[in-house]
């Protein structure tokens, strides 16, 4: 090793050891030379005999220079300055390898760097990742099993309490509280965990210390620890920042310390500002009271654990479940209405840390995956592109490869210099794409990392590590097929080969590369198409309200004691306010938003045994400018009114699916309905509605209704505000202008509408614009393979070519010759990749809205698109033929 070692060393120092062996010899040779003057001889004898004393100064060279050289790294160098020297006598033949697998490697690169953050790289600074897991619950609901965390205090103290197989055990929840207080409050993600969360990290505080265990008892006071972020832009990185108070949410928290830089727990995406205790949180935030300590009816949180040092996962699992079980046996022993064990069947697993990993994953990480999984296609596409080139030069080079095998060079080493060829290329090729990476990093992860505040280098040693290890296997993919036709190289009839024997030489390995590339390329806009049409399909479906123009304004009291008198009349208050700030151009009250929180109550209708059988019927209750202020069309009878006064005969207002639903084949304007109890009073539907989309997009049957304010509840709920145009833009005008109404503490917080059921839509959005980027860029690429191994093959065949000409061939057939060979090969391409495509539409089929994965149409229609770009490509090589001078390529060689 030491040998080897020293080699290397004086391997790296070659130049000047060679430069001191010339200086050795030359001096010996001076001496030698000198010796034999004196003795008499003249200078011409002196020099003949000072070389025959030396002896053969070339093998004293070659002995001398074995002991400092490494033959392996000697010949990847001479081969790497090879390589270099042949790329640049071909300009065009680098720039357009180099390019199109800077494109593939470049799109990979960056999709990595995001279904890495989404699904692989463990949560920055966990300690033993592989030991720390996300405890995952499954039960079994109405026959169907569902899957959740384990979600509720009580819960998770039993987990805590009668398991044996973990070191550590944490609760966390991340929630969405307003940090401040008037007009500097805002809201933002507070990190709710228990005291041991802090001990599954490398993550000493940089000041003060992390909450205990004493703490965090129901009763003490509330201490929080900020994040290193929220330290440095809201305090300035002063010192004194422990022991001094901070709002968050309902209460004032006493700050005890700081986080270090990078630590934000499990929450890369979205960092928190503060880090507060589970029991705070719950105390202060939470509508059950000191119940939430010992019941199991409120659900908020989730559970890490740590394994013990050689406990199994499956030894794990039987631990967790077997405490889960237990878990459901109090939890019947405190309600006995609870439903039996036999029926839940529950049970846990301690899965991935990482959420998108596990059972949960949401439907963004399986588009992510799609998407990460199109962009190796592309990558493909570019691999089949560069071979088919490399393939057409090696072609053209066989008169060259026959010449070097003639004059002694062996077959390994040639193979070796072709293969150093096409690797110089896949580096240069993934330099490029590292800066495309760069470039298109931060919109793939705009749209696959949602609301990201993490910091958006990609340049970290993984993604670079990966973009090395791929440009090294596309280095090797591109080279096999040049590799493959110079070991099938024929000495004798290469070396008698040339322009008149036909250079030109067909290849079933480069027709197969370019059928393949054309099929990918059709897979891919396949996919492209049907996502496209699929967020089509969604945006112009009608959700039965309008979003873009609206605003949602919640109300939190924050601790300030408001009866219901008050409450009402501070909700009129900023009813008032909102329609006062400019570009407002109405504004009503609401007590629920759809996909965000909704109500329900249980309803008695005359005829129908259990109306809950039917669906689940969710309600609003609104003031008379609702409808006006969401869009909402009536479609008969009326909406809420003035008129419609505590003191009035109860309304309601139904939408057309409740009406279908409640009375098939009758008018609902003039029924009766009663809310809550069956003995209520009766409420007669006074109006109909368009369908309320409310939980699911296209899932959704659309069951709603609406009450008037004044009779349901006046006290509870928000606002909704709408804009003359994009609601975002008033945003903060309409937090400020409603923040001064409110009474002490209390704050209001501003969503624009299309946030919340934009992040519905997110998923067709994604895929729709994902599958459209990269299969534009298939496309491209392969119309650039098409036209560069046409325009390739047209160079090759000048001769036939020139002859066809010569015997009266006119324009038109030259142009029919070049262009159909390349019809046949994208006919070819298409056929296969919509072959694929089909076999493939099963899978993307629920990924997809309201839109089939074999509709004809899109087939037909990605058909002629890649068609069309194969007679394009085909079109520019076709014409340089044509206008080529044949006595040109018939006088050649």
């Amino acid at each position: 090793m030491r040998e080897w070692l020293m080699r290397l060393r004086d391997w790296m120092r070659r130049d000047r050891l060679d430069a001191e062996l010339d200086e050795e010899l030359a001096f010996h040779r001076a001496q030698l030379e000198r010796d034999a003057v004196a003795a008499g001889a003249t200078t011409d004898e002196a020099a003949w005999t000072a070389r025959r004393r030396l002896g053969n100064t070339r093998r004293v060279k070659g002995d001398s220079r074995a002991r400092w050289a490494i033959p392996a790294l000697d010949q990847f160098a001479q081969d790497v300055r090879y390589a270099v020297r042949g790329l640049r006598r071909s300009p065009g033949l680098t720039a357009g390898v180099v390019i199109t697998l800077a494109l593939g490697l470049g799109a990979n690169t960056a999709m990595f760097g995001v279904v890495d953050r989404l699904l692989f790289r463990a949560p920055a600074l966990l300690r033993d990742p592989d030991t720390a897991h996300r405890v995952y619950g499954f039960r079994t609901r109405r026959g169907t099993e569902e899957v959740g965390g384990v979600d509720q205090y009580a819960r998770y103290r039993d987990i805590e309490r009668w398991t044996h197989s973990f070191s550590a055990v944490a609760g966390f929840a991340p929630r969405e509280l307003v940090v401040g207080t008037g007009d500097d409050a805002r809201e933002m993600r507070v990190a709710v965990v228990s005291p041991s969360f802090f001990g599954f990290f490398e993550a000493p505080p940089v000041l003060g210390r992390y909450f205990t265990e004493a703490e965090s008892k129901p009763g003490e006071a509330p201490v929080a620890v900020l994040s290193h972020g929220m330290w440095q832009t809201h305090y300035g990185g002063r010192h004194d920042v422990v022991g001094t108070a901070l709002q968050i949410g309902s209460a004032t928290y006493t700050i005890i310390g700081v986080a270090p830089r990078g630590f934000v727990g499990l929450w890369e995406e979205r960092p928190p500002a503060a880090f507060i205790s589970l029991t705070d949180y719950a105390a202060n935030e939470s509508k059950v009271g000191g119940a939430v300590w010992t019941t199991y009816s409120w659900g908020w949180m989730s559970t890490i654990v740590r394994r013990k040092p050689n406990v199994t996962l499956a030894a794990a699992n039987a631990d967790l479940t077997n405490a889960l079980v237990r878990s459901y046996e109090a939890e019947r022993l405190e309600d006995p209405s609870a439903p039996p064990l036999a029926a839940t069947r529950p049970h846990a697993v301690a899965g991935s840390i990482i959420e998108q990993r596990g059972p949960r994953s949401s439907s963004d990480t399986k588009v992510a995956t799609w998407v990460g999984g199109v962009s190796v296609i592309v990558l493909l596409i570019s691999c089949a592109n560069v071979a088919n080139l490399l393939l057409a030069r090696a072609l053209r080079r066989r008169r060259e490869i026959a010449l070097r095998v003639a004059l002694g060079v062996t077959r390994r080493r040639l193979l070796g210099q072709l293969l150093t060829e096409s690797i110089v290329l896949a580096a240069l090729g993934g330099v490029v794409g590292l800066g495309v990476a760069h470039w298109g990093g931060a919109a793939l992860r705009a749209f696959l990392l949602e609301k990201n505040e993490a910091p958006a280098g990609i340049f970290d040693a993984r993604t670079v590590w990966f973009a090395a290890a791929a440009a090294l296997v596309v280095g090797l993919l591109t080279g096999l097929a040049p590799l493959v036709q110079a070991t099938r190289a024929q000495l004798t009839s290469d070396l008698r080969a040339g322009a008149r024997d036909g250079s030109y030489r067909s290849s079933h390995t480069r027709t197969a590369l370019l059928i393949g590339q054309a099929a990918l390329s059709a897979t891919l806009l396949v996919g492209a198409m049907l996502f496209v049409r699929s967020l089509r399909n969604v945006e112009q479906f009608r959700l039965g309200y309008d979003t873009d123009p609206v605003l949602i304004v919640g109300m939190n009291a924050r601790g300030v004691a408001l009866d219901s008198a008050r409450m009402v009349a501070l909700r009129h208050r900023l009813l008032d306010a909102a329609k006062s700030v400019p570009g407002v151009e109405s504004a009503s009250l609401q007590s629920s938003v759809p996909f965000w929180n909704t109500r329900s109550y249980q309803l008695f209708v005359e005829g129908i045994d259990s109306v809950a059988r039917l669906g689940r019927f969710r309600y609003n209750s609104v003031s008379p400018e609702h409808f006006a202020t969401l869009g909402t069309r009536v479609l008969r009878g009326r909406g809420v009114t003035d008129e419609d006064t505590p003191t009035s005969p109860p309304v309601m207002v139904v939408s057309e699916a409740m009406g279908r639903a409640l009375w098939p084949g009758r008018d609902p304007i003039g029924q009766c309905v009663r809310l809550r109890f069956p003995t209520a009073p009766c409420r007669r539907v006074v109006g109909v509605t368009e369908n309320i989309q409310q939980e699911d997009l296209g899932e959704d049957p659309g069951y709603y209704y609406h009450l008037p304010a004044a009779q349901a509840s006046p006290q509870v709920g928000g606002l909704f505000v709408r804009a003359r145009g994009d609601g975002r833009g008033l945003r903060e005008t309409v937090r400020v202008r409603l923040q001064r109404e409110m009474p002490g503490a209390a704050y209001v917080t501003v969503t624009p509408f299309s946030e919340i059921v934009g992040s519905e839509k997110r998923s067709w959005r994604l895929g729709a614009t994902m599958f459209t980027a990269f299969g534009a860029l298939a496309l491209v690429i392969a119309a650039v393979g098409f036209y560069s191994v046409i325009a390739y093959d047209v160079a090759q065949r000048s001769h036939e070519l020139s002859v066809r000409v010569a015997l009266g061939a006119r324009a038109r057939d030259i142009t029919r010759v070049v262009v159909e060979q390349g019809v046949r090969f994208a006919v070819a391409g298409i056929a296969l990749g919509l072959g694929i495509a089909l076999l493939g539409a099963q899978r993307l089929q629920p990924l997809l809205f309201k839109q089939s994965a074999t509709d004809p149409s899109v087939y037909a229609g990605v058909g002629v698109i890649l068609l069309v770009a194969a007679i394009a490509a085909c079109v520019a090589p076709a014409r340089r033929a044509v206008r080529a001078d044949p006595s040109i390529a018939l006088r050649a060689d």
